[in-house]
């Protein structure tokens, strides 16, 4: 018997489109909770567009299968039609008809669904509810041109949302606007999914945008599931470089393991927690998180300041090591030190992770 709780389930799908080429997708199994928003994030040619096709039924499986609500909608043999899914979808672009007014463009995937059968009443008042709830009030005789790209976007979201589907997939919605626009619906776009209680899947490959947005995060590479976790989880405990790179965009540092302690070109650190050895390795990579190198000015000290960067509310460093390497550090706004000078170097030890 299915969890009632899983709206979706990913069973070790696979996709390739040319037998000559790896994988786009390589057995990847996830689920979907009822009420969550699932980010799937990557860099581009990762997957995750693929990922959110197959769901939606635009494309079909090479092995594995997906089910939604219980029931199965794709296998390598069988693949129910997108329009009997009912899956919502808001394209990057917004895929609005520009001859159809607000109203009209909600509305019309109630009237062309064949899955469920409106009234007209029935569309009237989802149409209304569904641009209420986006904060569109007032607007619904007006055309896409007379919108600004948020507002845009926000009757796509509209137009998904009123059919009232089991999950919405968003491929990456906000990538077109500008970063005000972006920074203020994305925080807009989980609002609404959260008060509508709709299941969602995210598409991005912006970080800050997932941390921000979802529930749980899907970290993708080269057609693999690299992870899968809470925003806090996959920052804090990435579980291999990859995503320690591409999520955090931490420092890593060479390792020698000697008597309890992993020393480093920057010191030691004991083998405790984070950096503890359970494997007995000699050597490993350390994580460092930017955040975590706190630097003082030191005249005798061989690491110095390359470059600094104003960030608005804090500086990024740029450190040069003896061995070359570079070290990133970022301080609060009130902590300003010069190009060229020398600095030591201080890190607390449940701050590193060994990766």
């Amino acid at each position: 018997m299915s969890d009632p709780t899983i709206v979706l389930k990913i069973n070790q799908i696979s996709k390739q489109f040319d037998r000559n080429s790896p994988p786009v997708l390589n057995q990847v199994s996830l689920e979907l909770q009822e009420g969550e928003i699932l980010g799937l994030l990557g860099p581009s040619g990762c997957g995750k567009t693929t990922l959110l096709r197959l769901i939606a039924g635009f494309e079909t499986l090479n092995s594995g299968s997906i089910e939604l609500s219980g029931e199965s909608i794709a296998t390598s043999n069988k693949s129910v039609a997108p329009e009997h899914r009912n899956i919502g979808m808001v394209f990057q672009d917004y895929a609005l008809f520009p001859h159809l007014t607000i109203a009209q463009n909600v509305a019309f995937g109630l009237q062309k669904t064949s899955r469920k059968r409106f009234a007209a009443a029935q569309i009237q008042a989802l149409t209304q509810e569904s641009i209420d709830r986006v904060g569109l009030s007032g607007l619904e005789l007006r055309y896409p041109h007379e919108l600004s790209g948020g507002q845009q976007q926000r009757v796509a979201l509209a137009r998904a949302l009123a059919p009232q589907p089991a999950m919405i997939l968003l491929d990456e919605p906000l990538s077109n606007l500008d970063i005000q626009v972006r920074l203020r619906l994305r925080q807009e776009i989980r609002s609404i999914l959260k008060n509508a209680r709709t299941s969602a899947i995210f598409v991005t490959h912006d970080q800050e945008e997932a941390l921000s947005m979802c529930d749980r995060i899907a970290v993708m590479n080269k057609g693999n599931l690299e992870q899968i976790g809470t925003p806090e989880s996959i920052y804090q405990m990435p579980t291999s470089r990859f995503v320690a790179d591409f999520v955090t965009q931490a420092n890593f540092i060479e390792a020698t393991f000697r008597s309890g302690f992993w020393h480093t070109e920057i010191g030691e650190f004991e083998a405790i927690g984070a950096v503890a050895n359970p494997d007995k390795k000699s050597q490993a990579t350390l994580m460092i998180r930017q955040e975590d190198v706190k630097i003082k000015t030191d005249d005798r000290s061989n690491i110095i300041i390359r470059d600094r960067q104003f960030l608005g509310r804090e500086y990024c460093y740029e450190l040069v090591l003896p061995s070359g390497q570079i070290l990133l550090a970022t301080c609060p706004i009130g902590e300003k030190y010069e190009v060229g000078i020398r600095v030591t170097i201080e890190i607390e030890t449940t701050k590193v992770s060994a990766i």
